[in-house]
């Protein structure tokens, strides 16, 4: 069995780690200057700018290239999940948040004919374009200085 020492050596978990703790803690900065509120939703939260999904699997899909070689199967496997994780966020949960965003409107209209509702919907799910570019850069720029 290895030990944790081994596994918290890591390069493609580390990289991959702080790409998503540096994705969110400039979701957490970027709102704390710009609201001028400590919003602790946005250090876990998804959406907004940059993607941590993104990032996070740039920064492991470009740490397994620097390893084991931008030709290797490893690298190839992963770069279609990295595409598959930003087709999604800036898709098919963008088009998520969307509908949530309609669905809270509809019910907030409807308000006075006692719609039963456990909450709102949560909207920002998924990712502008710009958002998950900006988060695959970050993720490759990590990669590079950590490998």
């Amino acid at each position: 069995m290895e030990s944790f020492g081994t596994i918290t050596g890591n390069r493609v978990l580390i990289a991959a780690v702080v790409a998503w703790f540096i994705a969110q803690a400039i979701k957490f900065f970027t709102c704390l200057i710009k609201d001028k509120e400590i919003r602790i939703d946005r250090i876990m939260g998804s959406g907004g700018m940059p993607s941590a999904h993104t990032a996070s699997v740039m920064a492991a899909t470009f740490s397994v290239g620097a390893i084991s070689g931008y030709s290797s199967p490893e690298f190839g496997g992963l770069m279609i999940v990295a595409f598959i994780v930003m087709y999604d966020a800036a898709g098919v949960r963008r088009a998520a948040g969307k509908q949530a965003k309609a669905i809270n409107t509809i019910v907030e209209e409807l308000g006075s004919y006692k719609i039963i509702m456990d909450g709102q919907l949560k909207e920002l799910l998924g990712h502008t374009y710009m958002e998950v570019f900006v988060g695959a850069a970050l993720g490759i720029v990590i990669a590079i200085i950590l490998n």
